[in-house]
Order: structure tokens, then sequence, then C-alpha cells
């Protein structure tokens, strides 16, 4: 099979059609912003037709002409089918290392307790976990595999649900023994509130103003509260009796568990519908090491479960 000459300017124009910019494209192939609209032109001399359509204004987002758009799921899918099998290949002569994507807290509340499990089977692999809570380009960032927490849809990867979880009040013992008036619906209201901002963007991230408006509990009083765009950080500051945390199940299991945190309102809980997501390119869970690692965590999600009341 020939190689097509023209690989660099779809991947110049790729790159470019995906971050809407030469610039970052540019970024990414650790070119110029000039070698990119370079490759691009040529690009279109060859097909015979604009890709982007021109702007005077250089800032401005770059859009796609119609017959660009068309192409251009099938040159993404290409280009992911070509770094499949560059994966492939090198697998042979890896040393091994598997690269997670995964938010700070869970694998702060979820994960770490657990993977010295998975090193204890698979001695052999070096682990290497991404915290973060942007969405990470598994192919440009070296993504092996991801733990994501969402509705199940992200593009260009394969999702397997792992854990669905329950979101209600949760306060330190402490707390609870000085005004156990605070374990209803309108005592809760009462009390400073912690509000975990990790996802409060996401429209279906259950927020404290969601929870309440669902129990036709008034809007939360305007009164100062605490803030917190980590959510294990909610969880401690909860622990540490700075006020009531709204908690997810998963995320909580171990410090309701150990008494650290007591749940409130135990007759009121609301399904979350974000769940926890085991996502990869699809294709590569034929890799030994991911394959591996799909079979633990499947069965750490399963065991976990069964153990919930």
């Amino acid at each position: 099979m020939k190689v097509p000459v023209h690989l660099n300017a779809l991947r110049a124009f790729e790159a470019s059609a995906r971050h809407q910019s030469f610039s970052l494209a540019a970024e990414e192939l650790n070119v110029t912003p000039a070698a990119v609209g370079q490759m691009v032109r040529s690009l279109e001399e060859v097909v015979g037709f604009s890709l982007f359509h021109r702007s005077n204004n250089r800032r401005a987002a770059l859009v796609l002409t119609e017959p660009a758009q068309r192409a251009l799921p099938d040159i993404r899918m290409g280009f992911q089918s070509l770094n499949l099998g560059m994966t492939l290949l090198r697998e042979g002569a890896t040393n091994g290392i598997l690269n997670v994507t995964l938010s700070p807290a869970f694998a702060a509340k979820w994960l770490l307790p657990r993977i010295e499990d998975f090193q204890h089977r698979w001695p052999d692999i070096d682990v290497r976990l991404e915290t973060s809570l942007k969405l990470m380009d598994f192919t440009a960032q070296g993504m092996d595999v991801g733990i994501r927490y969402g509705l199940g849809h992200w593009e260009g990867l394969h999702a397997e649900l792992l854990m669905s979880e329950e979101v209600f009040p949760v306060c330190a013992p402490s707390l609870m023994a000085v005004n156990p008036a605070i374990n209803c619906l309108t005592g809760v209201t009462e009390q400073t509130l912690i509000h975990d901002l990790s996802m409060e963007q996401h429209k279906d991230f259950i927020t404290w103003d969601r929870w309440l408006r669902r129990f036709n509990v008034q809007a939360i009083a305007r009164k100062p509260g605490l803030r917190i765009n980590n959510s294990a950080a909610v969880l401690q500051a909860a622990v540490e009796g700075h006020g009531i945390a709204l908690a997810r199940s998963i995320m909580v299991d171990d410090d309701l568990k150990c008494g650290r945190l007591v749940r409130l309102c135990p007759d009121v809980s609301l399904a979350s519908p974000l769940s926890y997501y085991l996502v990869y390119r699809p294709g590569c869970d034929s890799l030994p090491k991911i394959a591996y690692f799909r079979e633990w965590v499947i069965e750490q999600a399963r065991e976990f479960n069964q153990a919930l009341p």
C-alpha cells in the first residue's frame, strides 16, 4: 500500500480543524503557524477547494467549509487507526508503562486505596496516573485508559459503565452531636453549606440548589458558604466540621465506614444521572496492559457495588 505523500498536510488540517486554530495546531505539531497554514494550502491545491472560510480576523476561530466538514470524520478516523497501529507495534518493545487519566478526587478516594492490588498482580506494569479535571486527548497526550464521570459518551472513546451513585448530605459527627436538628431538610439549609464546584458547569451535575429544589425545599438562603473545586477537598472540609457537604456515595464511602462523616436525612437521596466509566480508544483493549487493567478495575467496581447497602 502506497503511503499518501500528503500525510503531513492531512495532519495539519485535522489538528487545525480540531483546535479551530492554526496557532494551537502548530503547538501540537511542534511547528510554526505559518508552516501549518502552508500545509493546509498545499492540501487545498491538491483537492481543488478551500478547507476553511477565510477571515481577515486572525484571532477568529477557523470555520470549516461544507466539503471539509464531510471529509473530516473519515480523516480523523484514519489517524486514530494509524495511531492504534503504531501503539500495537510499540507494545512488544515497551517497558510496561500504563498511562491512566482520571480526576484527582476519584484517584484519592477510590483508586489509590485499591491500586496496590493491581501492582501486586502485575508487578511489571508501571502505572502512571495523570490526575486532572480536564479531559485528556488520548492520542495527543499518550493516554492508555481513563476513568471518567459523565453520561458515557465521549468522542473517539469506547466507554464501559463501572459504577452509578446517589447524592446525599453528610457532616462531621461532632457537628451532628452539637445540633441534632440538622438531620432534616430544613435543618440542613440553616447550616454552612459546602459547595462542590468541580463539575458545576455540567448541566446534569447535582449541586446543592438542584438537590434541594428536587425535594421542594426553598432556595438556599443567600448567606456565605464554602466553595471548593475538588470533590475530595469538599469531603475533607466536612470532616473538619466546616459545614455540610453534598456527597456522592462512591466518593464518601470510606469516610462513612470509618465514622469520619455521618449521613444526614437518611430517608432522602437522589440518584445521579452521571456515572463512572472506563474509557479507552476502540481496539486498544487488545493490548495486554490495558486488558489487565480493564479486567481488574471492572472486578473492583463489581465488588464495590456488591458491598453497597
